[in-house]
Parts: C-alpha cells; structure tokens; sequence
C-alpha cells in the first residue's frame, strides 16, 4: 500500500463487495500524511462476512464474487508518539493488529485497547493475548465498570487478568481519557442490550478533528441524546448500520434492535449534504444490501452525501 492519501469524497469510502480485490485496493490511501488518523479495520456486524451457515456467502467470497469483511474495529494511530490504539478486540482481532503494524511498526502490538460492550464481536478477540496465544504481559485494555467486573470474575477472561496478560484500565462515561497532547478519548453511555455489560461509544478527539464511534446502539429514539445534533459537533460519525431496514431478516427484529439506515436517513433528512457527509455507516449485518457498492438505495444515499466505511479507509484527525 504506497499510494498518496488523497481525500475523494465518494470514491475514498467506497466498500467493494461484489467488486474485485484488484479495485478495492485502488481505494485505499497508505502513504500517510496524517500524524494522527483513524483507520478502519473492520466494518461487518458481529458475525463477519461470510457468515456462518451461509454456504453461499462462503462459495461468493472463494469466487472472489464478494470480499470477506473482519468485524467491526477501528485502529487509532498516533505517528509523533509512535501509539496505535485499537477499538473493540474482535473475533479477527489478529488480522486487524498485523494491518495497523503494517500502518505503524513499533516495539509494542498495540498500545491500548477500548471496547464499548461484552457483546460477541466486541470483546472475544482478548482471548489471543492468553497464554494459548500470544501470552502477552499488561496490554492495557480500557473497560467501563460492567465491563470490567464482566472480564475480572469471568473465566477464560479472568485468566487473562490472573496472568496479567490484560491490565484493565477502568474508564467511566464522560470522563476524557487523555492520550497525548493531540488525542483524547471521551466514553459515553449508548442504550443497548447490556446483559453482560453496560454499551458506550466513543468520541475521539485529535490535534484538528473529531470523531464518534457508536457501532451498536438500540433505536435513536430511547436515546436522551439527538444523533443529529452530535454528529453536527463532529467531523466524522461511525454508526450503527446493522440493518437496512424492517423485515431484512427471517426473525423478529424487536429482538435485536438497531437503528436501521432508513430510519437513520430520516432523521437526517433536513439536513443539508455537508451534515449527512460526516455520517460514515458501519458495523452491517451480512443480510444488508447495502454491502453492495452497486446497490440502488445505497448509491441513492451516497448521492445525498452519506458515506459507507470500508476496510482499510483512512480518516484523519
């Protein structure tokens, strides 16, 4: 990856399942001017794509007819004081640390991670800092309280804790975690299913932009908070975009409630384009048509301004 980061509004974001692994590549900048940015390491929805018992999704990705998607993870990269910071440690976590070390080589595989919830995508790739694994020594994994009772008095993560393979950092909601002079980490409460922990999201502050991260949320609606006005305080908005919209999935989808992208849309419909730019969709469901480059409602809204993340994009801060 050589290629002189250039910022091209549609072309810059866009996601290439269905499109060759030759094309995709020619999208994604590497030569990196930024001294802080955000790469995105993963955009599928907590499963993966291809997804399990899909034989067909399999068959596509070993066709090269669509491209295998790791989960949802962002790296955070801070070149002047040579950290890289990863967000949620997903079930491809390994694969994601080779990409960010590829981004930025350093003495350390990662300098911190942050999740946002005990929810399978989210916090399982921990387990490949274990002794079965790595075997690392005090990586520094930042959790809020739930969470970090969760991993402290659950095994195999307690183990992990025992052997000091993880060193939990206790963060809490609305409280900046400063990183370094260019970069600060503000936690924040986001309603979800919390059966095993609470769900934050994150904002992350750097030397001249600012980002959200809300990969899982339940409907806008039983939030306190306007989406509408904290994307507007921002320049960059990762969302939840698990689902398109009602009846994409052969289940009620009451059980597992997400914003979908139409309803997200709707919100912002009033909006003018510059608004609805900084809205970068993420974290889809395998079911979501708008993996698909070539989709008809997707190309509708990237027409209106929208953006859809894809593996490798770079975003600076």
């Amino acid at each position: 990856m050589n290629l002189r980061f250039l910022i091209i509004p549609i072309s810059l974001f866009i996601l290439s399942c269905g499109d060759s692994h030759e094309d995709k590549q020619k999208t994604i900048p590497s030569q990196i001017e930024h001294e802080v940015y955000i790469k995105v390491l993963g955009i599928a929805q907590d499963g993966g794509m291809p997804h399990i018992n899909n034989p067909s999704e399999f068959k596509d990705v070993a066709t090269n007819v669509r491209t295998k998607e790791l989960v949802v993870s962002l790296g955070l990269i801070d070149r002047e004081q040579q950290k890289k910071y990863l967000f949620d440690a997903t079930p491809d976590m390994p694969q994601q640390l080779h990409m960010l070390d590829e981004a930025i080589s350093t003495n350390t595989i990662i300098d911190g991670v942050f999740l946002t919830h005990a929810h399978m995508g989210h916090y399982t790739g921990l387990m490949h800092f274990g002794r079965e694994a790595m075997g690392s020594k005090t990586i520094p994994v930042y959790a809020m309280p739930k969470m970090k009772k969760f991993l402290e008095t659950n095994g195999p993560w307690s183990q992990l804790v025992d052997l000091n393979n993880i060193m939990i950092h206790p963060i809490q909601g609305d409280r900046v975690i400063t990183l370094s002079r260019k970069l600060k980490i503000t936690p924040f409460l986001v309603p979800h299913r919390d059966e095993f922990s609470e769900t934050v999201g994150y904002r992350i502050e750097g030397p001249e932009k600012t980002a959200l991260f809300i990969p899982d949320i339940n409907k806008w609606s039983v939030w306190e908070t306007s989406i509408v006005e904290e994307v507007k305080k921002v320049d960059y908005a990762f969302i939840d975009a698990t689902f398109f919209s009602e009846g994409e999935i052969p289940r009620p989808m009451s059980e597992v409630p997400h914003p979908f992208i139409d309803e997200t849309t709707a919100l912002f419909s009033e909006e003018n384009k510059a608004i609805k730019s900084k809205v970068i969709f993420i974290h889809f469901n395998h079911s979501n048509p708008a993996l698909y480059p070539k989709n008809s409602k997707r190309v509708a809204l990237e027409e209106e301004g929208y953006r859809f993340a894809h593996q490798g994009a770079i975003f600076g801060l």
